[in-house]
């Protein structure tokens, strides 16, 4: 199917992203990308292309509890503004969604996201030496898993997209799980079955795929953004795997927001927002692409 591109044009002058008003732009959205299949099924992200693009990218992941939805682009878009105002194009990649799927034919799914967006970098309008990852939740666990727990492709694969780095340069985490072993099949039926299907998976791969796990020297940039009233993600995950970032010597920082819960609000969401740019301004840089 032909690709379509729409452009949104503010109609009001301004968009507004919590109580912070910002200058609206205009913006070409291209929709349903298609990166792969499963199970018959297309793997899809949207992109947001500034009129100011600087070259680099923000894939954002569409991902609570794992359940990967799509959304209007007009939401998304106005989420995405004080992205797009600093001239980042973004990708909103959604996944094989649970409770159908598991984090282990989850985790595929992104690394190969990543992969096809480097692949297709030029013709998708960005440097695909500089691709950032940002997330809440389920999403910052996956944005966990894209920085610290990627590869370089395999030369022998048959696909072209696999042969492809799923390695990326920035991190930025909102409230992430950052271990799944205790979570995993055989934790309590109501997390794995009932709250969140995509956690009933054999506990022996857990490991694959807890961030915490993973951490070392050469882990890119990482940004963790906590609430200390998490009453669903604790904010231990964000300190555990801070301290690992820091034993290790990864540039890393870790936000506490005093009383924020799961799921930023208000003030909340600003000053998060705020803070997740300026880490991607600050490690993908704004120059031109070339």
């Amino acid at each position: 199917m032909k690709l379509r591109t729409i452009v949104f044009v503010a109609l009001f002058g301004l968009l507004v992203v919590g109580p912070v008003a910002v200058q609206a732009q205009e913006v070409a959205v291209t929709p349903d990308v298609v990166y792969g299949h499963k199970y018959g099924m297309a793997l899809t992200f949207d992109v947001f292309t500034p009129a100011n693009a600087n070259g680099a990218a923000v894939l954002n992941m569409v991902s609570g509890g794992w359940r990967s939805q799509w959304r209007p682009h007009a939401v998304s878009q106005r989420r995405y503004q004080p992205l797009l105002d600093k001239g980042f194009t973004v990708f909103a990649v959604r996944h094989g969604s649970s409770p159908k799927f598991v984090i282990p034919e989850i985790v595929p799914d992104v690394r190969r996201a990543v992969r096809y967006i480097r692949l297709n970098a030029r013709r998708l309008g960005v440097d695909a030496t500089r691709l950032g990852v940002w997330g809440g939740s389920a999403g910052g666990h996956l944005s966990l898993i894209l920085g610290n727990a990627s590869d370089s492709g395999d030369p022998s694969s048959e696909d072209p997209v696999l042969r492809v780095s799923s390695r990326v340069a920035a991190v930025v985490a909102y409230y992430p799980p950052v271990d799944l072993r205790p979570l995993a099949r055989g934790a309590s039926p109501e997390i794995t079955n009932r709250r969140f299907p995509a956690l009933n998976f054999d506990r022996s791969e857990a490991p694959a795929y807890s961030p915490i796990v993973h951490v070392s020297a050469d882990d890119p940039p990482t940004l963790l953004i906590h609430g200390d009233s998490d009453g669903l993600v604790n904010v231990s995950n964000s300190h555990e795997i801070y301290a690992a970032f820091q034993e290790q010597g990864v540039e890393s920082k870790v936000i506490i927001i005093p009383g924020a819960d799961h799921g930023f609000r208000g003030e909340d969401a600003v000053l998060a927002t705020g803070a997740m740019v300026d880490w991607f301004v600050v490690h993908l840089g704004s120059r031109s692409s070339n």
